[in-house]
């Protein structure tokens, strides 16, 4: 490394947020970026610790102290050509990733670790200022059609890739819009959507077509892509919400957050949403049932919407503010963590069970039913869920919002048709079967059909879809060809 000592002279920056007063009055992007010689300085904390840890910590195995050394020798072009080498979409992951890296880096030991979603963040958005990044056209076409069904990271980054080893590749997207969860799912205030329209552009220049309002197993049966195409790619994303069946779930005013928050996004980037359909948070009391990162984006829009309280209730114990990092280190720790959103303001409650919600006459929810839990092992170790006599409870509720995460893909249409024709085969949650290792990594047990991302591993980050595209693409680029140069 170029500073060997530099993370004994350099403290730990991190990008700053906006003012909560300043952001809460729009929808963009909040975060400041760091200044290029901040940047300089943070990648020379990389302290060449012989074992780079956070490569085992990022899913898609990003080459971090390479870039991290390239930053710091200010050859910021060389740092995106190593960047790319291992993720085709840096602009996403260093926005909405959690950095799994973070918690894995040596200097995590002392809570300090390098600033590398930063330090990846901007070195992609450098890259597209100053026009390095630019699309790869391959130089020969292998006659091979490819259809990829569903356009979240997965689906975007398994067709980029076969599109550069020279197959024609066409994905189909159900949505007026290409993007997948990314594009309705994420709020804008975390995901700016002209990052994803750049990528779409690079990768139409590459030979991608794009079909939008394309619902396949709905609008268009799965036999027909089967016929046409010489590989089928499914990765359509996990998209079945885990519902809460307890009495007064049917009241109005109870929503799955999905519906929340792709109806909102919809609205800030200029798609027509009628006001009869659109779910408003203003002036309401908000529950949001959950505490991952699909409740933490309610709790941001609802207070973006002018919510009268926003509070967000776990069923779980509230994580340690610390870990032991004799246990859990080099691995992503259970750890109390606050979003920024979370900080924007609302009430947190942990071990809360919800039993029943409260109607009025005219059939909307006005009340939430609870009781308290604690959580102790059995004498086989596994954690049992006991209620804590007279810790029942109520509390006011406009609007419910269920952010419980999602059981599998939505098996109805897609999934149903080749369960039927070819006896699709799912694993015992309800995903679509496929190995990722072998001869036949990613291959369904339907001949010619692949599976990748969420529909194939379950709910999972950004990070982990956009690892299972690249590795799916060689695998079909192998399959069809019978080699591939397509890195894994």
């Amino acid at each position: 490394m170029g500073k060997p000592t530099g993370f004994i002279e350099i403290e730990r920056q991190e990008r700053r947020y906006e003012p909560v007063s300043d952001r809460l009055s729009h929808y963009r992007e909040f975060v400041i970026p760091l200044k290029d010689e901040s940047l300089r300085e943070q990648g020379a904390r990389c302290m060449d610790c012989g074992i780079p840890f956070c490569h085992q910590g990022c899913p898609v195995n990003n080459l971090i102290p390479d870039w991290n050394d390239l930053v710091y020798q200010d050859d910021w072009q060389q740092a995106i050509e190593v960047l790319h080498s291992t993720n085709n979409f840096p602009e996403f992951t260093g926005r909405i990733c959690p950095a799994p890296c973070e918690a894995s880096c040596t200097l995590n030991i002392d809570d300090n670790p390098v600033t590398i979603k930063s330090i990846e963040c901007a070195i992609v958005d450098r890259a597209w200022k100053e026009g390095w990044i630019k699309p790869q056209v391959p130089a020969h076409r292998t006659g091979k059609r490819i259809a990829i069904i569903g356009s979240g990271p997965a689906g975007l980054a398994c067709a980029q890739q076969l599109a550069r080893a020279g197959h024609s590749v066409e994905v189909f997207e159900k949505n007026d819009r290409i993007g997948g969860l990314m594009r309705y799912g994420i709020p804008d205030f975390k995901l700016d959507k002209s990052l994803i329209d750049r990528r779409i552009a690079q990768m139409r220049t590459e030979g991608v077509k794009f079909h939008t309002l394309t619902h396949v197993g709905v609008n268009m049966p799965i036999s027909h892509l089967q016929q046409e195409f010489d590989a089928v790619v499914l990765s359509g994303g996990s998209e079945k919400p885990r519902d809460l069946p307890v009495p007064g779930r049917e009241a109005l005013g109870v929503h799955y957050a999905m519906d929340f928050l792709t109806r909102n996004s919809k609205r800030v980037q200029g798609v027509t949403v009628l006001d009869d359909d659109f779910i408003s948070a203003k002036g309401k009391h908000v529950i949001v049932i959950g505490g991952g990162d699909t409740g933490s984006d309610c709790i941001g829009t609802s207070n973006r919407h002018g919510a009268a309280s926003v509070t967000q209730i776990e069923i779980l114990d509230k994580p340690p503010v610390k870990e032991d990092k004799g246990l859990t280190w080099p691995n992503w720790p259970n750890k109390l963590r606050t979003s920024s959103s979370q900080e924007e303001g609302c009430e947190r409650m942990w071990n809360v069970l919800t039993k029943s919600f409260e109607r009025d006459e005219d059939g909307h929810v006005i009340a939430l039913n609870y009781v308290l839990v604690r959580w102790d092992k059995d004498e086989q170790g596994r954690w049992q869920m006991s209620e804590v006599p007279g810790s029942e409870g109520q509390m006011k509720a406009d609007l419910v919002l269920l952010a419980m995460g999602f059981v599998h893909p939505i098996h109805e249409g897609m999934l149903e048709q080749l369960r039927s024709e070819k006896d699709l085969q799912l694993d015992q949650r309800g995903n679509v079967q496929g190995s990722t290792e072998g001869p036949k990594a990613y291959y369904t047990n339907v001949d010619g059909v692949f599976a990748a991302g969420d529909m194939r591993r379950g709910q999972s980050l950004v990070v982990w879809a956009i690892r299972e595209g690249r590795q799916c693409a060689r695998a079909v680029d192998e399959w069809l060809m019978g080699s591939t140069i397509l890195p894994r």
